[in-house]
């Protein structure tokens, strides 16, 4: 599609936002808010993703604005790289398109004792040692099955749950979003087609972009909120990019045809029927919101178990006591959530339903739901990139808080669809590739580093430094692959 910005009036606001007027098109409550330099919205004008902003600001209850990160490009009904918070008292609603049929895919961080320049010479043994131990693919089920009453246990407590078995430790469940349990969730809410596409895969990479990877810290733009977290240049990280699979694709696929007619009946008009919602307080907004925060719950246990695994998997490879690598975990963010917050909103503070889709929770210093070793820097904010450059660690701010409902990038952003990217990887040896920049990496699918090769997306240093220069997040450290297993 081409010629968005022609029909939709953009206006620069400053260096790194951009406004889409709500006087622009009929129908829209708010303004849309894009964060981008003049580079990346080069791409972005082009796209289809500025009139899904369009469209989310004309949902009920939308407060502020409808935000897309720089991260942005199409998505399901909302953007990926959305923001939008609905005033719950205000009619808001809550939309399963505004978090994606991945619910909670997220990141998780681990850091470690290790220096890269021990294990440069051994990524290969390491990596291939991954790539046995740690499930990866589609439709590929994991090393742990869980019965139906445990199931439901983890849909309801998440990682507390693992806690409970033995499967998780208290400094895990601290470094992690909500505890990794999000309250609210309600298992009689899961259909038993979820759970039947769930009882597997708890412990599980998937297929598409997630991964689990082998890093270097490469650069520390902040050494005093790097040593809260334990990163230091030359360190060995490794991070954990996962949701929460066939559990959670089935409960987006079931809320979108439950809320079929709710718009009609509620006489909402959507100018997307990608966009299907209800109310938050209507009886089909909270069976969405009670399901989705089951499969929340379900991701972070699994990448809690992925943890489990990666810790177990670099032991082995290293043929060394899993203790002595001091693997210790930084944070866990989740990427696709719907979650109720209170903001302040024009000097008050309301009750939100904030979405973050393809969006990362950022909140800054000093906000209470921080584990007590980031309270005074602010919350780990986790951005991945492509297999080839780099990754990022933020930190939440303020400004954050004051902008955007505590929210900021999740990533780099597609810049070639899947499709694209196989036709352009034509010919071509990805593996090879990334061996030659450094990267020993390896994939289950035919097609899956092909689809997810660094080309495909965009230059996730640019992405930050737009979130960094507009203050709703800082850099703290640059991370640098050394290798990769996807499925």
């Amino acid at each position: 599609m081409t010629g968005i910005a022609e029909k939709l009036k953009l206006e620069r606001i400053d260096a790194c936002r951009w406004r889409i007027p709500k006087e622009s098109r009929p129908g829209m409550r708010v303004d849309g808010i894009i964060y981008a330099d003049e580079r990346l919205m080069a791409h972005v004008r082009s796209e289809q993703a500025l009139e899904q902003v369009a469209n989310v600001a004309t949902l009920p209850g939308i407060v502020r604005a409808s935000f897309a990160m720089p991260d942005i490009h199409w998505g399901y009904g909302f953007c990926i790289g959305g923001v939008a918070a609905m005033d719950v008292a205000a009619g808001g609603v809550v939309s399963p398109g505004g978090v994606g049929y991945d619910i909670n895919c997220g990141v998780r961080l681990l850091r470690s004792d290790l220096r890269a320049a021990e294990i440069k010479p051994r990524i290969k043994e390491i990596i291939d040692q991954f790539y046995r131990d740690v499930p990866c693919g589609v439709g590929v089920g994991g090393q742990f099955e869980f019965k139906t009453d445990q199931l439901r246990q983890i849909c309801r407590l998440g990682s507390k749950y693992l806690a409970q078995i033995g499967l998780a430790d208290p400094d895990d469940i601290e470094a992690t979003e909500a505890d990794g349990c999000v309250e609210g969730a309600d298992p009689d809410a899961v259909s038993d087609t979820a759970f039947q596409r769930g009882f597997d895969q708890c412990g599980t990479l998937g297929s598409g972009n997630h991964f689990l990877e082998v890093q270097e810290v490469a650069e520390v733009f902040d050494a005093d909120a790097a040593a809260a977290m334990g990163l230091e240049a030359g360190q060995v990280t490794v991070m954990i990019h996962s949701g929460s699979r066939g559990l959670g694709y089935q409960v987006c696929d079931d809320a979108i045809k439950a809320m079929r007619h709710v718009p009609a009946r509620m006489g909402i008009t959507l100018p997307d029927r990608q966009l299907v919602c209800a109310p938050v307080e209507s009886p089909e907004g909270r069976q969405y919101l009670s399901a989705m925060r089951c499969a929340a719950n379900y991701a972070w246990a699994n990448r809690q178990m992925l943890a489990k695994l990666a810790r177990r998997a670099l032991a082995h490879a290293l043929r060394a006591d899993e203790a002595s690598l001091g693997l210790r975990q930084v944070y866990d963010v989740a990427h696709n959530i719907a979650k109720i917050e209170e903001h302040q909103v024009e000097g008050q503070l309301r009750q939100l339903c904030v979405h973050r889709k393809g969006a990362t929770r950022a909140f800054g210093p000093g906000h209470p739901e921080l584990p007590a070793r980031y309270r005074r820097v602010g919350q780990p904010v986790l951005i991945p990139g492509d297999m080839g450059r780099a990754s990022f660690v933020l930190v939440g701010t303020q400004g954050a808080m004051d902008q955007t409902f505590g929210s900021t990038c999740h990533g780099a952003g597609r810049l070639l669809s899947r499709t694209a990217a196989i036709a352009a990887a034509k010919g071509r040896r990805i593996d090879q590739e990334l061996a030659q920049a450094g990267v020993y990496a390896r994939a289950r699918g035919r097609t899956g580093l092909a689809e997810e090769q660094p080309a495909a997306y965009k230059d996730v240093t640019q992405v930050v430094e737009v979130v960094h220069q507009a203050g709703i997040s800082r850099k703290v450290a640059r991370l640098r692959p050394l290798g990769v297993i996807k499925g």
